[in-house]
């Protein structure tokens, strides 16, 4: 069984809804015949990047939002308490007063070149430590000696991370998963698709997740239902779990 997950290195909720699949695919019976694969999805594709070494100061992120949403800096401030908190009750740090700002279609591409060298797991390795990079460490995925540094770590070559970027390699394939997401109405990350049949929006809860999974592998069916949202059905799930999507955050 195939699981696709379109999301982004710069969106925490799907940092958040990583840590709660996981917990969900350990639950789940059938776990190892279960593929993996992360898909592309840009918030923001118009966004610049901050070099790496660059400085951030405790509000910056807050004040993005507050800039997005026009609800002043308190609530800025408020919001990335909130998502700080929910994040640590799934183990994470997330450290939004490190957080540089970074357009996020190369690091698309380094994540599609793990797939291609060394499959899925060295593909969720190299995406685990990016999310990491950005949320905790407050690295700039932007930066491309940064990337290439933090690709090798995860497993990858240095050389081929360089040569892939500069020649803008997986580009097309890295618009070619947006073009699908469109397709398939996806607006906002994380998003989960299973077997092509199954769709679950947000970072859900893992018993959600869980659910999807036991049920996509008892249907196979070439339908995609969807879990979450106004098209969900009576049996599906309900509203949509926390996601980002290109307004921003629901943080």
């Amino acid at each position: 069984m195939k699981v696709e997950i379109w999301s982004d290195v710069v969106c925490p909720w799907c940092y958040v809804g990583k840590r709660r699949f996981e917990q969900a695919l350990s639950r789940f019976a059938h776990a190892d015949g279960v593929e993996v694969v992360w898909r592309a999805f840009e918030l923001d594709p118009h966004s610049s990047s901050h070099p790496g070494g660059t400085e951030v100061g405790p509000d910056d992120y807050a004040q993005r939002l507050s800039a997005k949403y026009g609800s002043g800096l308190e609530r800025g401030r408020e919001m990335v308490a909130s998502m700080t908190a929910t994040a640590a009750t799934e183990g994470l740090d997330l450290r939004f007063d490190r957080a540089v700002k970074a357009n996020t279609v190369d690091a698309h591409q380094v994540v599609h070149l793990a797939l291609e060298r060394g499959g899925p797991a060295l593909q969720d390795a190299v995406k685990e430590r990016l999310l990491r990079a950005y949320f905790t460490e407050g690295e700039a995925v932007g930066d491309r000696a940064v990337l290439q540094r933090l690709a090798v770590e995860a497993g990858l070559d240095g050389d081929d991370v360089a040569a892939v970027l500069a020649e803008g390699r997986f580009v097309e394939a890295v618009r070619a998963d947006e073009a699908e997401a469109s397709a398939l109405g996806i607006t906002g990350v994380p998003f989960f698709v299973i077997d092509r049949k199954y769709g679950v929006s947000g970072a859900q809860s893992p018993e959600v997740l869980l659910g999807a999974l036991e049920r996509a592998w008892s249907e196979r069916a070439p339908q995609l239902v969807m879990t979450g949202g106004p098209s969900a059905t009576a049996d599906g799930g309900g509203a949509d779990g926390e996601a980002c999507g290109p307004d921003g955050c629901a943080l």
